[in-house]
């Protein structure tokens, strides 16, 4: 061929594409297009000699990335498929034309599609990102071709004209600009490489070492695979991680293409450290961490690997927000985490109970955010009580049915969100033999909200946020040993001994085994503080009023009563009080030393 120059192909219809995909790009990007376009390369030839359309020496095929720091260029070389001069013309000098893509029809009946990457044609382009001018040396691998050398300085106008290169494929030159001299860092193109070409299916080799793992695990049958082959696998994901509780294996080919791997780590209570861990993928190239638009939001906190090759690698998240395939990927994820999971109880309560502990923020999480899969995980959904024993709910609404049922045949459910701070009315609804469940997780303030919604005529309260006959009100009178008026008299010394403003303060005729005085908070305003100081809604202007309940019928009060002394009545009351606060951990400051004080000054009168 002699040598030629001339205008490369671009048209108001596919520039905008590449204006629109690379624009706002990470310049990075141009090395993840340019290595796909040489693992495409080396594909094509491989699936040409299984065909028999090619019956050369295949040899080993790999993708070689060069810094030359002196003459400030990059390489990317490969022993793949190569181009004519008329390829060059017809698949770089038209912008936009994909050669994988007409690859793609002219082998549809033989092929899957899932080997070839560029489907889109405009990657190559990436390379003017970082470079003010691109040779491209290729030699197709048909019999008697040609090299060709092309060469573009970031223009429109290009060089085309013979070359010598001995061996098959296409080295792709990047001379560098002075704004992007960064990429001449080998370990910034090192970290490149590793993020986006770390499971590439072709080896890549740095400097003189192959920096990928060609045949991740997710690309394997499950039928060859270990458990240790699984470990291992998500050790290479998360060096650093403890072991995974357990895993899925995702392999679908109908309605669409989807492979991977999820795990389920050790969860904590941190849930913004857990998100981010799984990698997106397309056909072994990655593509981001943000998958939140791909799996739904509570399966962030899994860990793991998902490969589509119906998902494109220049992939937008409008993209992901509308496109079909995205969403049955996202249903089908939800219903084999469900299953998995509905499985492993079924199989065998007491493992999934001993794991529950790490995997029962996921579920409640998943609860919440997702009708479709409560509805599969309410099966197994578990609580735990303070006695270390769990229930499926069905299960604990039988348990507690027949003592803790209400006069309006509401089932009340009590619970602890700390059993040790708590403790005293824990004992206090024992002596009852009441149950009390174990409900102390960062997600569970809003997962009892969502049990009450779920579950018919029952209502969750925490154990200390009123007296416990209140709490289950059984309907049972219990009678007064005070009048009305000593009744009256008692509330006017107690207003004047703690002297609180926005303090109720009511006298009770409660169980004489009952506690003398209580402070405590109605469980609405409870849950609203709670949710507020594990969320952006503050409760600074919302008023919270503590309720103080008497209990009439407690001798330890009746003995107040009848006090001649008003300063000793003061005394008392300021006591019951404080001891009030200190179990709602209410106690501190100046209050708490005068408490102190006082306490010991009780002590030494008692001598």
């Amino acid at each position: 061929m002699i040598q030629e120059k001339g205008t490369i192909s671009v048209s108001t219809d596919n520039i905008f594409p590449i204006i629109k995909k690379f624009l706002y790009s990470d310049h990075e990007i141009f090395l993840r297009e340019l290595v796909s376009n040489a693992v495409d390369a080396s594909q094509k030839l491989s699936k040409l000699a299984s065909l028999g359309e090619f019956n050369g020496e295949l040899g080993d095929l790999k993708i070689t990335i060069t810094i030359n720091e002196k003459a400030k260029t990059i390489t990317i070389s490969d022993n793949g498929i190569g181009m004519t001069a008329d390829e060059v013309k017809k698949y770089i000098n038209q912008i936009a034309f994909s050669g994988a893509t007409e690859f793609l029809e002219k082998y549809k009946d033989k092929l899957d599609g899932k080997e070839i990457i560029g489907h889109f044609g405009l990657g190559f382009y990436s390379a003017f990102m970082v470079s003010q001018k691109v040779e491209l040396i290729t030699k197709s691998y048909r019999d008697n071709a040609e090299p060709v050398q092309w060469v573009c300085e970031g223009s429109t106008e290009f060089e085309l004209a013979p070359t010598i290169k001995k061996t098959r494929g296409t080295d792709v030159v990047l001379h560098i600009a002075s704004d992007s001299e960064e990429f001449l860092d080998k370990n910034r193109i090192r970290g490149i490489l590793e993020k986006y070409g770390k499971f590439l299916p072709i080896p890549i080799e740095f400097e003189e070492k192959i920096i990928n793992n060609p045949k991740p695990l997710w690309t394997k049958s499950p039928a060859e695979l270990t458990d240790e082959d699984y470990i291992a696998f998500y050790k290479e994901l998360h060096p650093f991680a403890p072991d995974p509780l357990f895993w899925i294996h995702l392999n679908v080919d109908y309605p669409f293409n989807l492979t991977g791997v999820l795990y389920f780590p050790k969860l904590r209570n941190d849930f913004e450290v857990q998100k981010n861990k799984i990698q997106l993928y397309s056909r072994q190239v990655f593509i981001t961490d943000e998958v939140k638009d791909v799996v739904p939001e509570f399966m962030l906190l899994l860990h793991g690997v998902i490969d589509s090759p119906d998902i494109p690698l220049n992939v937008s998240r409008s993209y992901l927000q509308s496109d079909s395939n995205v969403k049955k990927i996202n249903t089908h994820i939800t219903k084999k985490v469900a299953d998995k999971l509905s499985e492993m109880f079924k199989k065998d309560r007491k493992e999934f109970e001993a794991k529950w502990e790490d995997i029962g923020i996921f579920v409640k999480y998943g609860a919440l955010s997702d009708d479709k899969f409560y509805e599969k995980a309410k099966e197994y959904i578990l609580v735990k009580n303070t006695d270390q024993k769990y229930f499926t709910l069905d299960e604990y609404k039988e348990h507690i049915q027949a003592l803790q049922t209400t006069k309006d045949n509401q089932l009340v459910g009590l619970y602890t969100s700390d059993p040790g701070k708590q403790n005293t009315y824990i004992v206090s609804a024992k002596n009852k033999n009441y149950d009390v469940l174990l409900l102390n997780t960062l997600i569970d303030n809003h997962f009892i909200s969502f049990l009450e919604s779920k579950v018919e005529k029952f209502q969750l309260k925490r154990v200390d946020s009123d007296s416990i006959d209140r709490l289950i009100d059984k309907g049972e009178k219990i009678d007064s040993v005070l009048s009305d008026k000593e009744k009256e008299k008692l509330k006017k010394i107690i207003e004047k001994a703690i002297q609180k403003e926005n303090t109720t303060i009511q006298v009770e005729s409660l169980s004489p085994n009952e506690f003398p005085l209580l402070i405590t908070l109605p469980e609405f305003i409870r849950r609203m503080k709670d949710m507020s100081s594990h969320g952006p809604m503050s409760m600074g202007s919302f008023p919270i009023e503590p309720v103080i309940t008497v209990n009439a019928n407690h001798a330890l009060i009746r003995q107040i009563l009848q006090q001649n002394n008003e300063e000793q009545q003061k005394k008392y009351i300021q006591q019951l009080y404080d001891l009030g606060l200190l179990s709602q951990n209410g106690l501190e400051g100046q209050a708490l030393t005068a408490f102190i004080e006082r306490s010991i000054e009780w002590m030494g009168e008692k001598k």
